[in-house]
């Protein structure tokens, strides 16, 4: 009666470990440099684009072991409060910005640029982005923010640069500014940024906020 009952229970056990494991879904998974070199190539999800390293005497971009480092274009927009305006995200004031197009970009102490990426990027309905500073740059102070790219959203990356030193700092154009990491997720979402319309889908140039 004992051994009925004992293996009656690892028979429920097994049962219930069975149906749990029917529920549980893939993690989301990054994808490394033989995905991201296939979609760049096959279906212009980077361009244009850069099948290694290039790092000699340049702040390095293009293809890594999982992401991709991506360029700053010479156009950028220099943050000044030369007209003591308050910054307001549902209002900005594009007055608040000194236009500057080179090779090296100034970034005044405490302050920060708008800039673009080289790069025109077309994410797949089923990735999501993360981005993530380069090394170089964040040891000298130098921050750069950027928003995850959402599925099927398309254009050239707006991208946030950030001074956070008492001093002038340097940005170079036509080199790496940061890491662009890609997620797949198990299935593609309802609703992607395409389906919903996106107020910065397919955006060209340094782009400031909309409502």
């Amino acid at each position: 009666m004992r051994k009925l009952r004992g293996a009656r229970g690892e028979f429920n056990a097994a049962l219930v470990a069975g149906r749990q494991r029917a529920y549980i879904r893939p993690l989301m998974s990054i994808q490394a440099d033989r995905w991201i070199t296939h979609m760049a190539r096959t279906h212009g999800m980077i361009e244009p684009f850069e099948s290694s390293q290039v790092r000699d005497g340049v702040i390095s971009y293009g293809v890594s072991s999982y992401g991709y480092d991506m360029r700053v274009a010479r156009e950028f927009r220099i943050f000044t409060n030369v007209l003591n305006s308050i910054v307001d995200p549902k209002n900005f004031d594009p007055h608040s910005f000194v236009e500057f197009e080179g090779d090296v970009c100034i970034v005044p102490p405490n302050s920060f640029a708008l800039a673009r990426s080289v790069e025109y990027f077309r994410i797949p309905r089923d990735v999501v982005t993360i981005t993530v500073g380069k090394s170089t740059y964040a040891r000298c102070g130098i921050i750069t923010n950027v928003t995850p790219f959402e599925p099927e959203w398309e254009g050239y990356v707006t991208l946030e640069i950030s001074n956070t030193t008492p001093l002038p700092a340097k940005i170079y154009a036509n080199e790496g500014i940061a890491q662009v990491l890609f997620f797949k997720g198990d299935e593609p979402p309802q609703v992607s940024y395409k389906d919903k319309k996106g107020k910065y889908q397919g955006q060209q140039g340094v782009t400031l906020p909309k409502i």
